[in-house]
């Protein structure tokens, strides 16, 4: 696959490149498993709706299609458990788990990825990926088979780390 060069100009980065080395949604680390494509969770509404309004121009246009997003405000009603689920991007900051090239977080690095790009930060990022499935576990320990009704936070949650919760 020949490099793709990718310009960013958005509220969080202006003039930002990055190159897509891998094609998209394939070549992605053996650990790396994630069950829903970024296309599926914008659809399912995560984050509130607020996380990806202003850089669409970046991502394929099919990814909107179906995206529950607000542009006013992070809206936890659009989240598919309705319930909010996220820590604001300060926390996140201050805890460090802020890669400089993603300023949005962990779902702007898996996004990237999917993509096709490969970069320093994707071992931490999948390490912390694999770590959240924790939750997967508990969700199997505390809740009956398909009682998606059971720890919607915490469902939500893995809907946002691309663990398909609804079928726990």
């Amino acid at each position: 696959m020949r490099r793709i060069r990718v310009v960013v100009n958005d509220l969080m980065q202006q003039g930002y490149v990055y190159y897509l080395t891998e094609p998209m949604g394939r070549n992605f680390h053996p650990d790396f498993r994630p069950e829903l494509t970024p296309r599926e969770m914008l659809g399912l509404g995560v984050f509130g709706g607020k996380y990806m309004t202003d850089c669409r121009d970046e991502f394929p246009a099919e990814w909107f299609l179906n995206a529950r997003l607000c542009h006013e405000r992070h809206d936890p009603a659009l989240n598919f458990f309705g319930v909010n689920a996220s820590q604001p991007l300060s926390y996140w900051r201050e805890k460090g788990w802020i890669y400089h090239e993603d300023p949005r977080g962990w779902f702007q690095w898996y996004c990237r990825y999917y993509m096709g790009r490969r970069c320093p930060d994707d071992e931490r990022q999948i390490r912390r990926w694999l770590a959240f499935r924790r939750h997967v576990w508990q969700i199997r320990k505390h809740c009956k088979p398909g009682d998606i009704l059971c720890r919607p936070r915490q469902r939500q949650a893995l809907l946002q780390w691309a663990y398909d919760s609804r079928k726990l």
